[in-house]
């Protein structure tokens, strides 16, 4: 009997430290995501800035305009809800060791 309350602490802080690894995983893949998303918003919005300066008239330069108008609002929704959170991980992190 003594073995197996030996045992059960050692359980338990096996299964923490394993996910405590998963969740660390998971906020570095979040904040690559965030990462990569703000960094093409920053892209399809400097590209429409310099596409509607140059635009010809027709309807090929249209639906590109269009095209990179719709990237840029796709990543940069996509940006500002990893950046919500990662807030929102990074508030909890913080209130969790005080």
């Amino acid at each position: 009997m003594k073995q197996f309350t030996l045992i059960i602490p050692f359980i338990i802080f096996w299964t923490a430290s394993l996910s405590a690894g998963f969740f660390n995983e998971v906020s570095a893949v979040n904040k690559a995501e965030y990462i990569e998303n703000d960094r093409l918003c920053k892209v399809f919005t400097k590209k429409v800035e310099v596409y509607k300066t140059k635009l010809r008239d027709d309807l090929l330069a249209r639906v590109s305009l269009a095209s990179y108008e719709h990237r840029k609002d796709l990543f940069c929704k996509r940006a500002d809800a990893a950046k919500k959170e990662l807030d929102k991980d990074t508030l909890s992190e913080i209130n969790s060791t005080k």
